[in-house]
């Protein structure tokens, strides 16, 4: 057993919004220890909470260095309905990191990731308009693959996470500014995690494939009528 251990950030999402980046620009910092591997999935598996949770175990992945803070990257946490308040149960201290993208980017390239997986093998027109129908199989959970569209109404996330965190111990960061100016984006993580800057941050350009189709006039015409309200309340919320 792993004694005195405690997380003290959390990089929660948005998938496909350069959180690979991020989780590695983070491993740089001599002050932080991140966990032994991107994506722990400690606080969205069901399994884990099924009683008392097992800290140790998420522990684990943790070698206890004398670091001044320890934290992690799983994308899915923003997304998934349980994880904020399992989070807060664990650590009603913890900061919280989201990399946000425009929501019809991150469908896009969330579905050519599943594709490119053989995870699925349905056309992008076909996964959004019958994402409801292709999700109810995972009720009264979220769809881990197909949620294409339902991962990007960043608003209701947001709001779930000040449910339970104050805004002072939150961060929302554009996926742009992140992958055009890393230092900058950096500096402003150092500062919320009050730790010294960051050195020598280069530009990373990690999980970005060539996609071998492009989004259609007409999906992307779909896609944005129906974000264009969480855009809007996204963008109230954060100003």
């Amino acid at each position: 057993m792993k004694k005195n251990i405690k997380v003290n950030f959390l990089v929660v999402g948005a998938q496909k919004s350069g959180t690979t980046a991020l989780d590695r620009y983070l491993r740089q910092h001599p002050e932080i220890e991140m966990g032994s591997k991107k994506e722990l999935h400690f606080f969205d598996h069901e399994k884990n909470f099924l009683g008392k949770a097992n800290y140790d175990q998420y522990h684990q992945h943790f070698a206890g260095h004398h670091s001044k803070i320890r934290g992690e990257c799983t994308p899915i946490y923003m997304y998934w309905q349980p994880a904020m308040e399992r989070i807060y149960q664990y650590n009603p201290d913890m900061k919280i990191i989201a990399v946000l993208r425009d929501p019809i980017a991150r469908a896009f390239s969330h579905w050519n990731l599943e594709r490119e997986r053989n995870a699925d093998h349905a056309d992008f027109s076909f996964a959004i308009r019958e994402e409801k129908k292709r999700c109810e199989a995972a009720l009264p959970l979220q769809h881990r693959l197909f949620s294409y569209i339902d991962r990007g109404f960043y608003d209701q996330q947001i709001k779930r996470i000040w449910r339970y965190f104050p805004r002072m111990q939150t961060l929302f960061i554009q996926h742009e500014n992140l992958k055009r100016h890393p230092q900058i984006t950096m500096k402003t993580i150092a500062d919320f995690l009050d730790i010294a800057d960051f050195k020598d941050i280069q530009p990373l350009d990690i999980n970005s494939t060539k996609y071998s189709t492009t989004l259609s006039e007409d999906d992307y015409k779909y896609l944005k009528e129906i974000f264009d309200d969480s855009i809007k309340e996204t963008e109230k919320l954060l100003s």
